[in-house]
């Protein structure tokens, strides 16, 4: 019987914050990269892409084989890829060696999460939401350090001492050897008749598909703002790259909140209820961003990250119920495909930035959450099991 054990989950989270630490800080040296290299949006655009694809979008494949049998060395290898991989774009001399350097770190990344998720899954009890988000909260993390400790690192030290954000790796793998032994235990990853691996899946589900759908507008709000908020603030109006940087990281640090504030509610009002609410108040929210400044502009980030982010974890179970027999591939599908997808939004909104201007770009981003609101009204979700037995959890 799964049960709750919150150093695990903590361990876990710890290496969760590191590998989306990465992930996090390449949106915002992509201004960067595009000064030295001379690149287009476009080109920029697919730097992006080529990031979703590997990090996110093939996730599903290791989700596969982490179904056929547990793959613990993925957890330090991805990590450890990601670092490396990230921290080795200070000494790119060329727009390939970018891209194969994004991609050995988006294999990292892509390796580490659907590992992490079903692992996680085996330590959360019966309160899914909750104990999961206690995972997802270190990348919610992970996400809103990477932007600041990378253009903290390039304004004060230089573009050349970017590898020193390789530090967050070392620590986490020291952390993760010296507990290897929580982690592996065989008890732990037993499971009941309900969890065993089906071998794969024949046919996705209705729900989720529009499941799918929904997680890929929210992933191209997410991975829009990330990405156009730099371009906007530091090619468009010339503004100091730390003050964009502690932009990005109030939108990010808002979904560490979001998501250790809003899980406990999904609980009590329903998974699909509290998805609902999300795109709804993000669709109030996000054109107000373009009105604002200053303090009000900083607040109004942070709420709509809160808002928005807070739904990642709550996907993730959602997933997990509907295909309860295949976990790894129920969360590389969330995680991965569904997520993946914001590097396509990204080089779309690269089209529209070249040919209309960035201040077009950013705002057309606007028009998403209404496009998940729609589909998320249209999703089949009944009370499943683990919304029960999250509120019996309590």
């Amino acid at each position: 019987m799964r049960q709750f054990n919150l150093k695990v989950l903590l361990i876990l989270s710890l290496g969760h914050m590191t590998t989306d630490i990465y992930q996090g800080a390449l949106p915002a040296i992509l201004p960067f990269l595009k000064e030295r290299l001379s690149l287009s949006y476009t080109t920029a655009g697919i730097i992006m892409m080529a990031s979703s694809f590997t990090s996110s979008i093939v996730q599903p494949l290791f989700g596969f084989f982490s179904d056929r049998k547990e793959k613990p060395a993925l957890l330090p290898m991805g990590s450890l890829f990601a670092a490396v991989g990230f921290s080795l774009l200070a000494f790119a001399p060329n727009y390939a060696i970018v891209l194969f350097l994004v991609v050995v770190s988006g294999l990292g990344i892509a390796s580490f999460h659907p590992e992490g998720f079903k692992t996680a899954y085996f330590f959360t009890g019966r309160r899914m939401a909750t104990g999961m988000s206690i995972f997802t909260v270190g990348g919610n993390l992970g996400f809103a350090l990477g932007p600041i400790i990378a253009l903290s690192v390039i304004t004060h030290l230089g573009f050349s001492y970017l590898p020193l954000i390789l530090f967050p790796a070392v620590i986490f793998l020291s952390v993760l050897g010296l507990n290897w032994k929580f982690i592996s235990i065989p008890k732990a990853r037993e499971k009941g008749p309900q969890e065993k691996d089906s071998g794969g899946v024949k046919r996705l589900p209705a729900p989720l598909v529009i499941l799918i759908g929904t997680v890929i507008m929210r992933s191209w709000i997410h991975a829009g703002l990330m990405t156009y908020i730099p371009f906007y603030y530091i090619d468009h109006l010339k503004g100091d790259p730390v003050f964009v940087g502690k932009l990005i990281s109030a939108f990010l640090m808002g979904g560490v909140v979001g998501t250790i504030a809003g899980s406990p509610l999904a609980d009590r009002w329903g998974h699909k209820n509290y998805l609902v609410i999300s795109l709804l108040l993000t669709s109030v929210l996000l054109p107000v961003i373009f009105f604002v400044n200053g303090a009000a502009l900083f607040a109004t980030l942070a709420v709509l990250g809160m808002v928005l982010i807070s739904t990642f974890t709550v996907t993730i179970v959602m997933a997990q119920q509907i295909l309860p027999r295949n976990l790894g591939i129920a969360s590389g599908l969330m995680v991965g495909f569904a997520i993946g997808t914001g590097g396509v939004g990204v080089t779309i909104l690269g089209i529209v930035a070249d040919n209309f201007g960035v201040p077009t770009a950013i705002k057309s981003i606007a028009l998403l959450p209404v496009l998940g609101l729609l589909l998320s009204l249209s999703l089949r979700y009944p009370a499943a099991a683990g919304e029960k037995n999250g509120a019996a959890g309590k």
